[in-house]
């Protein structure tokens, strides 16, 4: 329910419409305890798994396609460093904080309380404070 939500309210926010999309970003504070602007860039498929409690997103960030993402993940800018993009086909972890001007490759995954400052490059897992890549995943767009 919540990603239909949001997608709707989008929608509607890029429409200048704005009334109902404050709306549905006061429901979803209150009932999901989550924090997602409607302003936020957030690609078709997106997932917020468990609703997407605990959820803040930076309403300049930028996630893609396919993402999922777990609960209490922060994607928020960082002053003048700006603010994240997701890439497609992202896993972030529970807790995971991203923060700043990063760009996160596309089909990557970021561990559980996560710390990314820096850029992950495609096809990463990435662990730690900070978070440093452990892995990379081979799949058909890599091995090219």
């Amino acid at each position: 329910m919540l990603n239909e939500l949001l997608h709707f309210g989008h929608r509607l926010y890029i429409k200048k419409r704005r009334l109902i999309p404050k709306i549905i970003y006061r429901f979803n504070r209150v009932i999901f305890s989550c924090d997602i602007p409607p302003k936020t860039e957030i690609g078709e498929g997106t997932l917020f798994s468990h609703s997407g409690l605990g959820v803040v997103v930076n309403e300049e960030a930028i996630i893609g396609k396919n993402c999922r993402i777990l609960q209490n993940v922060t994607i928020g800018g960082r002053g003048d460093h700006g603010v994240p993009v997701i890439e497609d086909n992202v896993t972030i972890g529970a807790c995971a904080c991203i923060i700043g001007g990063v760009t996160v490759g596309h089909d990557s995954v970021i561990g559980a309380h996560a710390v990314v400052l820096k850029d992950v490059p495609p096809c990463s897992v990435v662990v730690g404070n900070p978070a440093k890549v452990v892995k990379t995943i081979a799949n058909e767009n890599n091995k090219k």
